[in-house]
C-alpha cells in the first residue's frame, strides 16, 4: 500500500508522523511524509521518503484562529494537490491540526485517516470541556457544572464548524465535512477518559515516538536516583524549567546524595551546568531505563514516554493541552502537578515523587495498557479494505 502521511512541523506532531511512517515500512507499505523542512532531513535519515508540506508560511489572512485552522488549511490543501497526485498514494493519513491533508485527499477522491498524537479531544456529552483538566463531575452538581460548561464552549465549536463549511465551500468541497475512516488515538488507555459517545471511527493505538537522534547521554557518576528534566517543546511550554531545575535540585542538600540530573532537549547545552548534571540532545527512550522521576512540561510525548517506561513525573504545564495532560496525569495517580513555577514547589515535588512508591507503581500500571492498544497500520489496512 502507498501511504501520504501529512503533518506539521511541531516535533509532537511531526515525530509520531515519522513513527508511523516506520511502522508502515516495517510492515511492507510504502509510506512519504510531508512534513515541515525542520524535520525533513531526520525523517529520511531514518529511511522515510519525506518532502516538505507546502503552505506552512504564515499569511495575511491567518489573523484569527478560525482562519489559521479552516482557510490555512483549505489553502494547504489546494498546494498540496498537486504532489499528492503526482504520488497517487491509497491512503493518506493526516495530523489531526494539519486538517489540509484531509482536505486534499478529499479534493483528489482518496481515503483519508485522521492520527491524534495525544488522547482523542472531540468534545463529549458526558465530559467537561477539554482543556478544562477536570474529572467529569459526579452528582447533580456534577453534572450540572459540565453542562454549563459545556454550553460556554458549544458557541465557539459551531462557529468553528460554520468556518470549516465556509472554507471547504470555496475550494470546491461539500460544506458537511464528513471526517475520516478512522481516528487513530496514538496515546496510552490510562491517559483516555472514558465517556458515553465514544466515536465508532476512533481506535486506540498507543504512543507513537521517534528518536531524532542516535546519541546516548551518559549519565554523570552517582548513586542515587537520576532525575531527567525534559523541558517542552511547544512554544507555549513554561519558559526556565531547565534553569530553575539545575539551580534549585542539588545532590545532598535538596536532592538525595549521589544524585544525577539530566536535561534532554533538542537545543545544545548553553546552559551553566554543574558536575552532577548533563544537557544536551540524546535518546529519551534509553534514557528513561535510568530514570527515577522525569520533570516536564506535560506535552504527550513526553508524558507518554516517562509512563511507557514506568517512571513517575513532576508535570509543570504551560498553555495548549498541557494543563488537560498534567491533570490526567494526577488524577491516574502517576505524577504530582505544580503550577506556577517556583524552586519551592519543584523541590517539593521531586522529593514527594521519590520517597512515595505509590506514584512508580500508577506508572508502572499505565505503562501495562499498552497491551490493550491496536496496531495502527493494521487498522489502517482494514479501514481501505472496507471503503474499497
Amino acid at each position: 500500500m502507498r501511504v501520504a502521511v501529512v503533518a506539521g512541523p511541531d516535533p509532537g506532531h511531526s515525530f509520531p508522523a515519522i513513527a508511523l511512517c516506520q511502522r508502515f515500512g516495517e510492515a511492507g507499505d510504502e509510506p512519504t511524509l510531508f512534513t515541515g523542512p525542520e524535520w525533513v532531513g531526520a525523517a529520511r535519515a531514518a529511511g522515510i521518503d519525506a518532502v516538505e508540506l507546502d503552505g506552512l508560511t504564515a499569511t495575511d489572512e491567518d489573523v484569527d484562529a478560525g482562519a489559521r485552522i479552516h482557510r490555512r488549511a483549505a489553502r494547504m490543501a489546494v498546494l498540496n494537490v498537486p504532489a499528492l497526485r503526482d504520488l497517487a498514494p491509497d491512503l493518506v493519513v493526516c495530523d489531526v491540526i494539519t486538517a489540509g491533508g484531509g482536505m486534499a485527499a478529499e479534493l483528489l477522491g482518496i481515503p483519508w485517516i485522521e492520527l491524534n498524537p495525544h488522547p482523542l479531544y472531540l468534545p463529549s456529552k458526558g465530559l467537561p470541556p477539554i482543556g478544562s483538566g477536570l474529572a467529569p463531575g459526579t452528582g447533580f452538581r456534577g453534572r450540572l457544572r459540565d453542562a454549563a460548561m459545556r454550553a460556554l464552549t458549544a458557541r465557539s465549536w459551531r462557529a468553528g464548524i460554520k468556518q470549516r463549511a465556509a472554507a471547504r465551500l470555496e475550494i470546491g468541497l461539500p460544506a458537511v465535512d464528513p471526517g475520516p475512516l478512522r481516528r487513530l488515538i496514538a496515546t496510552l488507555p490510562a491517559l483516555e477518559v472514558p465517556r458515553p459517545d465514544w466515536p465508532e471511527e476512533a481506535v486506540v493505538v498507543g504512543p507513537l515516538h521517534f528518536e531524532p537522534t542516535d546519541r546516548v547521554l551518559d549519565i554523570p557518576p552517582g548513586h542515587g536516583p537520576v532525575v531527567v528534566v525534559a523541558p517542552s517543546t511547544a512554544l507555549t511550554g513554561t519558559a526556565g524549567l531547565a534553569e530553575v531545575a539545575l539551580d534549585c535540585l542539588t545532590p545532598g542538600d535538596t536532592l538525595p546524595a549521589g544524585s544525577r540530573l539530566v536535561v534532554s532537549r533538542l537545543r545544545g547545552a548553553d546552559l551553566t551546568v554543574p558536575p552532577w548534571a548533563v544537557v544536551g540532545l540524546g535518546r529519551q527512550s534509553e534514557l528513561l531505563t535510568h530514570a527515577d522521576v522525569v520533570i516536564c512540561g506535560g506535552g504527550h510525548g513526553m508524558v507518554a514516554k516517562a509512563l511507557l517506561s514506568g517512571v513517575p513525573l513532576v508535570v509543570v504545564p504551560g498553555g495548549g493541552d498541557q494543563w488537560e495532560m498534567a491533570n490526567r496525569v494526577v488524577r491516574q495517580g502517576s505524577g504530582r502537578l505544580i503550577r506556577p513555577l517556583t524552586a519551592d514547589a519543584l523541590v517539593a515535588a521531586v522529593g514527594d515523587v521519590l520517597s512515595a512508591p505509590g506514584y512508580r507503581r500508577a506508572a508502572q500500571r499505565a505503562a501495562a495498557g499498552i497491551a490493550e492498544v491496536a496496531d495502527p497500520v493494521r487498522v489502517c489496512h482494514q479501514a481501505l479494505a472496507l471503503a474499497g
